[in-house]
């Protein structure tokens, strides 16, 4: 994860949400007054977010100290500790809501994905995420996908040609698409070509795409097909594909498997602050 963009983006959303100043916890606490509380699992899941709670709790202020008592990626159960923050009070209840969010949020990712990829489990399907992401929350949304057994597509229209059927049908047809895009990027842009139909299949290999994408196909469909590609282009499967008929998708052959679900539908992961000591900073 690049820190420094992480720094911006968190001071970001800590200007959103303080603004001038955090009226409840200024105006009934002192300045020099500390204290410490803990983040405690509330379900089962996949740990995500120390960056966050690190970064997070440091740019408020240096003399925050954090203790991190589960690793990222660790499995975590109902109950467990998994940071423990102390330091002034007044920083630390502006803090905690933005950064258990996010933590809330990346948790729900990880835990999602780990639950898709373990349904590959004897095969060698890799399971990815899609760009169906929060706005402004890509490069932490990914991220959480990493943690949880995925892999991350494209980062962004900007490092991948994807062509899908309504690219294809301005250009009228896979052939047209595919050599307007080869002609004008360079070596090391690949190009994804969406197809729904047999003769686009034959059309996508034919025009030499590198990803061909079997779009909103069965299963059985996609085992069929499979066998007509050749090795060096890479297959992926999308659409329609839910956590109960993965398996089926993977034991199909396809090399990697698309997923909106694991970032646009996932349910925030039940986290709580309890607060565990206060006291004077110096004491």
């Amino acid at each position: 994860m690049n820190l420094f963009k992480l720094q911006h983006m968190l001071k970001e959303f800590f200007i959103e949400d303080i603004g001038d100043n955090d009226l409840s916890s200024t105006t009934i606490f002192p300045a020099d007054e500390a204290g410490q509380f803990s983040f405690y699992a509330k379900e089962d899941g996949i740990f995500c977010g120390t960056p966050i709670i690190e970064t997070g709790f440091a740019l408020l202020h240096p003399s925050i100290r954090v203790t991190m008592h589960v690793a990222e990626g660790a499995r975590i159960a109902y109950g467990d500790k998994l940071a423990t923050i102390a330091g002034p009070i007044q920083l630390l209840l502006s803090g905690e809501r933005v950064v258990l969010n996010l933590v809330q949020r990346l948790c729900a990712i990880a835990t999602m994905t780990h639950a898709a990829a373990s349904q590959t489990a004897g095969t060698t399907t890799k399971i990815c995420d899609t760009r169906k992401t929060t706005p402004g929350l890509r490069m932490l949304e990914k991220y959480a996908i990493r943690i949880g057994g995925g892999y991350n597509h494209r980062s962004g229209l900007y490092d991948c040609i994807m062509l899908k059927d309504n690219h294809i049908a301005f250009c009228g047809s896979i052939t047209e698409a595919v050599t307007r895009a080869r002609q004008a990027i360079g070596h090391t842009v690949k190009i994804e070509v969406e197809i729904e139909t047999r003769a686009q299949l034959q059309e996508a290999i034919e025009a030499h795409a590198d990803i061909i994408m079997f779009d909103n196909q069965t299963p059985e469909t996609i085992r069929e097909w499979q066998q007509l590609v050749p090795e060096t282009i890479v297959t992926e499967a999308s659409g329609g594909i839910t956590l109960d008929t993965i398996a089926s998708y993977a034991q199909s052959g396809v090399h990697y498997i698309s997923l909106g679900f694991l970032t646009h539908s996932v349910k925030a992961f039940d986290i709580s602050a309890l607060v565990e000591l206060k006291g004077a900073l110096n004491a």
